[in-house]
C-alpha cells in the first residue's frame, strides 16, 4: 500500500534531523559479468535503461537522505564521470576509493571520514529491491540500537550471511553456513551508528582473505551492542551474474519490452527485452535480452543475452555476454 505524503514527509524530516547519511559500495569489478564489465563499470550497467546505482539512489531519497558517499575502486574515473556531484539525482555525492579489493567491511572503512559520526545506511550497489525501507529507517532512528540489518526469509540460506534471531534481536551471524540454524539471510542493507567504526580495525581476514561485513556485525553482537533485524517481505535481486541480471531486468519491465524512443528495432520481440537509446537492431528475434545504449545488432535470434558494441551473429545465440571485448 502506498504511503501517505504526510508519512513520507515525517520520515524525511526525521532523517534530516538525525543527519542520517548514505554509503553505497560500488568498487566491485563485476568479474562474473566479464567481458561487458571491461567496457562498462558494473554499477553503471543499465537496468530498464537506468544505471544500476540509480536504484540505490531511489532508496536513499525515499528515506530523506541527500548526502551519499559512493565507495569506488579502479572504476572511479568512469563512475565519477557518469554521476558527477549527484545533482541530477537530487543528491550530494562524495567519493571514497577502496585501495584494493579486500571485502565489504574493508570498503566501508574508507567512508568513515564522510560519515563523521552520523547514523548512516550502508547499501550494496548491485542489489535491487521491490519496496522501499522507510519503515525500517523510522524504526532505526526511533531506537538506540547500534545496528539494524535487513533480513529476508529464504528457502536455502547457505550462500548468504545468516542471522540467528531471538525475537528481532540478532544473537549470532554466520557467513555461508553449511548447516544454517536460521533461514534469515542478510539482504544487503544495513543501518549503523558510530559503534561500527570501533570494531572495523579489530577484524581479521576471513578464509577467503577478505574483511567481512558479517564479521563486523558479529563483533558488535559479541561486544554486547544492541543489534536488530528488520524483516523484508518484498522481492530482492542480486545483479551480479548474467542470469540474475536478466531476472532483475525482467522484473523491472514487467515481462514485456522496453524500447527507448531513440532506438531503432527491426525484429520480432519476445518477452523481457530492453533496448537502450541509440541502439540499432536488425535481427530475427530478441527475447530475455538487454541491448545497451548505442549497440548494433544484426543477424539471428538472441535469447538470454547482454549486448554492448557491434555484433553480427547468425543462427540462435543463447546466454552470451557480447561486448567490444568479445564474447563471454
Amino acid at each position: 500500500m502506498a504511503r501517505s505524503p504526510t508519512h513520507d514527509f515525517s520520515i524525511k524530516r526525521c532523517a534530516i534531523l538525525a543527519g542520517m547519511k548514505g554509503v553505497v559500495l560500488a568498487a566491485g569489478k563485476g568479474t562474473r559479468l566479464y567481458p561487458i564489465t571491461h567496457q562498462i563499470a558494473k554499477p553503471l550497467l543499465p537496468l530498464a535503461n537506468r544505471p544500476t546505482l540509480e536504484y540505490a539512489f531511489d532508496q536513499f531519497r525515499s528515506m530523506g537522505i541527500d548526502e551519499v558517499c559512493v565507495v569506488v575502486g579502479e572504476n572511479e574515473p568512469q563512475i565519477r564521470g557518469a554521476l558527477g556531484g549527484g545533482r541530477q539525482f537530487g543528491l550530494r555525492l562524495s567519493y571514497a576509493r577502496q585501495t584494493e579489493p579486500k571485502g565489504l567491511a574493508h570498503a566501508l572503512s574508507f567512508a568513515e571520514e564522510f560519515v563523521s559520526g552520523a547514523p548512516f545506511v550502508l547499501y550494496l550497489g548491485d542489489v535491487v529491491y521491490s519496496e522501499d525501507f522507510q519503515r525500517h529507517a523510522e524504526r532505526f532512528l526511533d531506537s538506540d540500537c547500534a545496528n539494524l540489518n535487513i533480513v529476508k526469509w529464504v528457502e536455502d540460506p547457505r550462500r548468504f550471511g545468516v542471522a540467528n534471531l531471538d525475537g528481532d534481536r540478532i544473537v549470532k551471524l554466520v557467513e555461508k553456513p553449511a548447516n544454517p540454524e536460521s533461514n534469515y539471510a542478510m539482504a544487503g542493507m544495513y543501518f549503523f551508528r558510530e559503534a561500527i567504526w570501533k570494531v572495523l580495525p579489530t577484524l581479521q581476514p576471513s578464509a577467503r582473505g577478505e574483511f567481512e561485513i558479517t564479521d563486523a556485525i558479529q563483533a558488535l553482537v559479541s561486544q554486547g551492542n544492541d543489534v536488530r533485524a528488520g524483516v523484508f517481505e518484498g522481492e530482492w535481486f542480486d545483479t551480479g551474474t548474467l542470469e540474475s541480471f536478466l531476472s532483475t531486468s525482467a522484473y523491472l519491465v514487467g515481462g514485456g519490452a522496453l524500447i527507448d524512443p531513440a532506438a531503432a528495432v527491426d525484429c520480432e520481440l519476445g518477452p523481457n527485452v530492453v533496448v537502450g537509446p541509440g541502439a540499432r537492431v536488425k535481427a530475427e528475434k530478441l527475447e530475455n535480452t538487454v541491448v545497451f545504449a548505442g549497440a548494433r545488432v544484426e543477424g539471428g535470434s538472441f535469447s538470454g543475452c547482454l549486448i554492448a558494441g557491434g555484433h553480427r551473429r547468425n543462427g540462435q545465440i543463447n546466454s552470451e555476454i557480447l561486448s567490444e571485448a568479445g564474447p563471454n
